[in-house]
């Protein structure tokens, strides 16, 4: 096994387990799921990046939709496809495993275009070019994106993200990208901070000192446990100076 896919079995079991893959609320997806005022009836949705599908149940449960939601991790759809079944979902959503970077939809195939903090695996802008095609004439992008919140972070968290996130950037730059590749902003707001420790932060945090027990023979993996220890440290430290920002945009006529 190559380092990288044992690096990569390491992220997996880190992540094992947790309500969420990321920082979110149900809240923040309801709030972003009202700004998209205009929908059809029964409207159809692409949640793209979706993990465990924490997002995609709390939008099939708000709306009429057909939610169709994609990840590479097929252990994420079996936990999502579970979780819809004894919810009563399941025929409202449908999972496939597929790469973002290369969707088979037809242009103009949804209505929203969902993605909660995993546009950053293909790059932003890159995101915003290539899924505005899956849209129909009017159909609205949500995405949540990390962003600076000030122009002076301090020298240890820009550090840390410059080497964790190098493409980081601040809000009005992402607005003004969106603009860019046609969406019309309709509002972008940031994640409070609850959503940063409830479903994340704090279950992933109890799982270290176990998991650091596990790899205390295996310096890489040890690495890694102790880097996301370091990034919840500099959440608690630094966390007025970024957030995930939504970005609800429309996509033109």
């Amino acid at each position: 096994m190559s380092d990288g896919s044992r690096l990569a079995e390491v992220f997996r079991d880190i992540q094992h387990g947790l309500p969420r893959q990321g920082p979110g609320t149900d809240a923040a997806t309801l709030r972003a799921l009202e700004l998209c005022a205009e929908l059809p009836e029964s409207p159809r949705v692409l949640d793209i990046g979706c993990g465990p599908g924490m997002q995609t149940m709390a939008i099939a449960r708000a709306i009429e939709a057909q939610v169709v939601a994609i990840d590479l991790d097929g252990a994420y759809l079996a936990q999502l496809n579970d979780a819809a079944g004894r919810a009563g979902l399941a025929e409202r959503i449908l999972t496939r495993q597929l790469d973002m970077r290369d969707l088979p939809f037809g242009d103009g195939e949804f209505d929203v275009v969902w993605s909660e903090g995993s546009a950053y695996i293909m790059g932003f802008s890159s995101a915003l070019a290539e899924w505005r095609r899956l849209l129909r004439p009017g159909g609205y992008l949500v995405l949540s994106e990390l962003c600076w919140t000030s122009d002076r972070p301090p020298k240890p968290v820009a550090d840390f993200f410059a080497e964790e996130y190098p493409p980081m950037t601040d809000i009005p730059t992402r607005a003004a990208e969106m603009a860019t590749h046609g969406y019309d902003i309709v509002e972008h707001f940031s994640l409070p901070e609850e959503g940063w420790w409830r479903q994340y932060y704090t279950p992933l945090e109890r799982k270290l000192p176990a998991l650091l027990a596990r790899y205390s023979d295996d310096r890489a993996a040890r690495g890694l446990v102790e880097w996301t220890r370091r990034e919840i440290d500099m959440r608690r430290r630094y966390g007025g100076f970024y957030d995930y920002e939504f970005f609800v945009g429309r996509a033109g006529e």
